[in-house]
C-alpha cells in the first residue's frame, strides 16, 4: 500500500509502552500516526502520561476515516471504554469490511474477538483475556493473519511495531529500520 496512515485512538488507560513505543517505530519508519480521542478529555496513560496532543473525532471536521489504512488499538485498561463505544466499534468494522490493517496489542484483540474478527483466525493477546474467541489462540509475541496483527502484551511492543511496518512497506524495510536501531546486535 502507498498510503500508509495509522489511527491511534486513545482514552483514559491506555498502555504507555505499547501506544508510544509502536508510535515511535511506525514514525521511525515514516509511516504517518494521527493521535485521535472519541471525546474532550484529559487522556492519562496507565502509569500517569498526560497526553494533551491529540484531536477528537467529532470536533475534527477534516477527520476523514478513509484516508487511513490501519487501525492500531493499543492495550491497557482503555480497552473497556473503547469496547463500549458504539464509534469505536463501528471504526473497526468499517476497517475490517474494507480489507485495511487493524493491529491490536494486549488487551485491544479481546475487542476484535468479541466483534467476532478472530473468529476462524490465529490470534494472540494478553493470555489472562483470552477467551475462546472462534479462531486459535498462539502463545507467541506477534501473530498476523490477513488483514489483522495481534500483539500478546507490552514485552512484544517493538516485535508488534515491526510487524505493522513489515504489512505497510514490505519485509526488507522493516530489516533496515530493525538494523538502524541495532534490533540484532547483542
Amino acid at each position: 500500500m502507498t498510503n500508509n496512515k495509522v489511527l491511534l485512538i486513545l482514552t483514559d488507560g491506555f498502555e504507555e509502552i505499547e501506544a508510544f513505543g509502536t508510535f515511535a517505530l511506525l514514525r521511525r519508519s515514516n509511516i504517518d500516526v494521527d493521535i485521535y480521542s472519541l471525546k474532550r478529555s484529559n487522556i492519562e496513560g496507565r502509569y500517569g502520561l498526560k497526553l494533551n496532543d491529540y484531536k477528537v473525532i467529532s470536533e475534527d471536521s477534516n477527520f476523514n476515516l478513509n484516508s487511513y489504512n490501519t487501525l492500531f488499538i493499543a492495550g491497557g485498561p482503555e480497552y473497556k471504554e473503547l469496547e463500549d463505544s458504539i464509534e469505536f466499534k463501528n471504526i473497526i468494522l468499517d476497517f475490517n469490511s474494507k480489507h485495511k490493517l487493524i493491529a491490536a496489542i494486549c488487551a485491544g484483540p479481546t475487542i476484535l474477538g468479541h466483534l467476532g474478527l478472530l473468529k476462524n483466525k490465529k490470534y494472540t493477546c494478553f493470555k489472562s483475556m483470552n477467551e475462546d474467541f472462534g479462531g486459535t489462540f498462539i502463545d507467541t509475541y506477534v501473530v498476523e493473519d490477513d488483514n489483522i496483527i495481534t500483539g500478546i502484551s507490552a514485552s512484544a511492543t517493538i516485535d508488534f511495531a515491526f510487524k505493522i511496518v513489515s504489512y505497510l512497506k514490505g519485509k526488507d524495510y522493516a530489516e533496515e529500520v530493525k538494523n538502524s536501531i541495532y534490533y540484532y546486535d547483542k
